[in-house]
């Protein structure tokens, strides 16, 4: 009713995961709301919201998983996926998009879906099995990026490291990644969430040679406690972590590497937290996110034995996150006397992101008594640190 009220609203619609995921269920708890409209009606979304607006009903869907819409087999996806178009998968298509900002970065999607089993998510139930887009899809977006005022992409998926499996080439993205530097305008090209089980030596090799693409590795850990990480149906240990992450600062010792963590997830046992508090200490990670555990729909972890106090995950979770903003602080405080290459975001602040940090969620870096436009890329020094944030003097 207050996005109406000035007139120019003519209908609220929810759309997205959530939206999804939901379906009838959300359209019940959002009675003002005009419409809720699931993956399924994205292909005819014009004269969805044409009706809509006309004061036509629309009739929420009701959820279902995703997963089945695909085949089994990663390698028979691509021909299902352009027979049925966009609309039946929710993975994009054809280069159907508009800049609602003028940022000078962007995200562009390469994938929709996930394989992985993780016990604690819903992402493949409402997302759908793992697909990719076709490279010529994604450089095709990549170039009218560039030629709008995008100077740096952010490769989104699901799941990044496993890009291309499904066209049959799973180091696809490795021979590809040239191709977005050589778009012109494009100055800058980032990788998000790598799974750590998927990291493979040629991909690591890639993103480090690779001109313009950042030395950023969003790697998503959750815990390292080998008993927590196996009841979350996830591979890795402390060890195996950690000799990750040693061999990305030898090819790459200025690399910026960040992760999320969940704290309380049932059976961790103080010594399983202790261990992933060990872990924190030893990675000194450049960013790191921490959250507690909480049930999901539509998840194994939903019906997992030995729960987790909602008081213990809660004390958890505020030690956890004291101890990680001191190691980022540590991480940050270190960077300084390093050279880097600041993109400018915000003029009024001066504010912008090197290269080793990502948008929105990690740490900045802050010019003082200076003058550039939203858009600049400044060479500078790190003089100074403030937590996770940075302050640079331009390089002499």
């Amino acid at each position: 009713n207050s996005l109406k009220g000035h007139g120019t609203t003519r209908a609220v619609v929810a759309v997205g995961c959530m939206a999804e995921r939901y379906g009838k269920e959300l359209a019940a708890a959002l009675p003002e709301a005009d419409a809720i409209l699931g993956f399924d009606d994205y292909q005819d979304i014009s004269a969805r919201l044409q009706s809509i607006v006309s004061g036509n009903a629309h009739t929420p869907h009701t959820p279902r998983d995703r997963r089945a819409l695909l085949p089994i087999a990663p390698v028979d996806r691509a021909q299902a996926r352009d027979e049925s178009f966009q609309s039946a998968v929710g993975a994009g298509g054809s280069l159907f998009r508009k800049r609602l900002g003028s940022a000078p970065w962007a995200p562009l999607k390469i994938a929709s879906g996930c394989d992985r089993r993780c016990s604690f998510c819903a992402i493949p139930y409402f997302r759908g099995s793992f697909i990719s887009r076709r490279p010529t899809e994604i450089l095709q977006e990549a170039l009218w990026l560039g030629q709008n005022g995008v100077s740096e992409l952010f490769l989104v998926s699901e799941n990044t490291t496993s890009y291309g499996k499904d066209l049959g080439d799973l180091k696809l993205m490795e021979k590809i990644l040239h191709e977005f530097t050589e778009i012109p305008g494009i100055e800058r090209v980032r990788l998000s969430y790598l799974q750590p089980a998927e990291m493979r030596p040629t991909l690591l090799q890639a993103m480090v040679e690779t001109e313009k693409v950042a030395p950023y590795f969003d790697l998503s850990f959750q815990h390292s406690s080998p008993s927590v990480l196996r009841r979350m149906r996830r591979f890795g240990d402390s060890e195996k972590f950690l000799h990750l992450i040693t061999q990305i600062r030898a090819l790459s010792p200025e690399a910026g590497i960040r992760s999320n963590f969940i704290v309380g997830f049932p059976g961790e046992t103080q010594g399983d937290f202790d261990e992933l508090a060990n872990f924190i200490t030893a990675a000194k990670l450049d960013a790191v996110g921490i959250f507690g555990y909480s049930d999901e729909d539509n998840t194994e972890a939903l019906d997992l034995a030995d729960k987790v106090a909602d008081e213990v995950i809660r004390e958890r979770v505020e030690s956890l996150s004291s101890l990680a903003d001191e190691m980022v602080s540590m991480r940050a405080a270190g960077r300084i006397g390093e050279q880097v290459r600041v993109l400018i975001e915000d003029e009024e602040l001066q504010e912008g992101r090197a290269a080793h940090q990502g948008p929105e969620v990690d740490g900045t870096t802050t010019f003082i008594g200076t003058n550039f436009a939203v858009g600049e890329y400044i060479d500078a020094v790190i003089v100074d640190s403030m937590g996770a944030d940075l302050v640079a003097e331009v390089a002499r």
